[in-house]
């Protein structure tokens, strides 16, 4: 039990309710209509396998967070760091637009704790 860290735990479970919202709300709320638009169809096309990387990236983490925050090794804590900062480097891309654009982009609303939640973890494990 003392390995288990629940930090990550919490940040893959939260990731995974984001994957889930990108997939579905996403998908209805921004792709559907992206793919109706007069759009050139190479951006088109080009923007939907972006938008399923980063759908792809979501469920992978999610399942890095999981798997590991009953493992606590030293091996995936360098991981967890960098998918940490990864996070919390796409949440500040989505403040700065939010802030260049004048319109509140709330992604970084769910991005930045997971981020956070990430380093927590790995901060926790240091002092175990």
């Amino acid at each position: 039990m003392k390995n288990r860290n629940i930090f990550w735990l919490v940040a893959g479970i939260l990731n995974l309710f984001t994957a889930f919202l990108h997939t579905f709300a996403g998908q209805t709320e921004l792709i559907n209509p992206l793919l109706s638009s007069n759009l050139d169809n190479q951006i088109q096309t080009e923007l939907l396998g972006v938008w399923h990387m980063v759908t792809l990236f979501l469920f992978f983490t999610s399942a890095v967070f999981i798997h590991n925050y009953s493992k606590a090794k030293a091996e995936c804590k360098a991981v967890i760091q960098f998918i940490s900062y990864v996070y919390f480097l796409f949440s500040i891309s989505f403040i700065l637009v939010s802030i260049v654009n004048q319109i509140l982009a709330p992604q970084f609303i769910l991005l930045l704790p997971i981020g956070i939640l990430g380093l927590i973890g790995v901060k926790k494990y240091k002092s175990v």
